[in-house]
């Protein structure tokens, strides 16, 4: 990857990174309760608002500091196509799902590339990728 090519990745990873982190500190500040009584409302199970929310906050963290990008970008990307199918599908594409069409092609992107630029990935595991 050319220098600049590795700095808009990287501008990708921390950009998503912090969306995933910010909503899941909101479903930690709100109550993640409340979130598992929406997805009881919308007929998904309860009890997933838990491990989605610390995935979301946690694997925010990471994916900002180059962590496990690949395994987080997939978990973001199965996270994005349960709210489009389970909550969004039915509203509108502007003001419905549309940005997390957009989260879902990034989390895809970095799944496919990784993004080693400024990541302790390559620090840590030297050898791999």
């Amino acid at each position: 990857m050319t220098k600049t090519t590795e700095i808009g990745v990287l501008i990708l990873r921390v950009s998503l990174g912090f969306i995933f982190f910010a909503h899941g500190l909101m479903k930690f500040q709100v109550g993640v309760g409340n979130t598992a009584g929406f997805f009881d409302s919308i007929g998904v199970p309860g009890f997933l608002a838990y491990p989605i929310a610390i995935i979301e906050a946690a694997g925010g963290i990471l994916l900002i500091l180059g962590l496990g990008t690949r395994v987080i970008a997939a978990l973001f990307g199965l996270i994005m196509l349960g709210a489009i199918f389970t909550a969004k599908l039915g509203a509108e594409f502007i003001g419905g799902f549309e940005l997390d069409v957009a989260l879902l092609a990034i989390s895809t992107f970095l799944v496919l590339c990784g993004s080693r630029f400024l990541a302790l990935d390559p620090v840590i595991f030297k050898n791999k990728e």
